[in-house]
């Protein structure tokens, strides 16, 4: 592949399945990376970059000279390490990065500082939401509130065991009668 053949990539990433990304895709789009050539992640950019689907994709899919866009250092991930390893995956490949939000560009002197300093600013954060909801958790256990499924009704649980022992005595599969009590 020539230098010429280069493509614009894009990265995407949301924490949550109810978060959107369609505000970085249209960024990315807006900086010219095809529709595509966008490769999205729905899930805690706490986890490695090895363990993103979309992430693994881009770096297999990512060929020389291509240059790769993400909206935000932190869309690449929320741990400096993994971040920069990324970065060092990519440059080894001679595929460049380039950050809308943060311009970032890690080819230059500066942009490897600004680039470490995003990322440790992202893990920083990272930590910081993890303190407050850790926080909050605890206050609200001490206020009295129960996390996690309720516990089941024993009289209703006593009542299906019943129901199926009786459908299991009449000559049921312990499938049918765990169907028949919706087990």
């Amino acid at each position: 592949m020539t230098y010429t053949d280069a493509m614009l990539l894009g990265y995407a990433r949301v924490s949550t399945t109810d978060q959107d990304a369609s505000m970085q895709v249209s960024a990315l789009m807006e900086a010219g990376v095809k529709e595509k050539h966008i490769f999205i992640d729905q899930l805690s950019g706490a986890k490695a970059a090895r363990e993103r689907l979309a992430m693994t994709e881009l770096l297999k899919y990512a060929r020389e000279g291509d240059e790769v866009i993400c909206w935000r250092i932190d869309r690449l991930g929320r741990s400096l390490i993994d971040v920069l390893n990324t970065v060092e995956e990519l440059t080894k490949q001679d595929i460049g990065l380039r950050s809308l939000v943060d311009g970032v560009d890690p080819s230059t002197a500066q942009g490897r500082m600004q680039l470490g300093l995003f990322a440790t600013l992202a893990e920083y954060e990272r930590e910081l939401i993890n303190e407050r909801v850790r926080a909050g958790v605890a206050a609200a256990q001490a206020r009295g509130v129960k996390f996690g499924k309720k516990a089941p009704d024993p009289e209703k649980v006593e009542n299906k065991v019943a129901a199926a022992r009786r459908l299991l005595a009449d000559g049921k599969t312990a499938a049918q009668a765990a169907d028949a009590v919706n087990w």
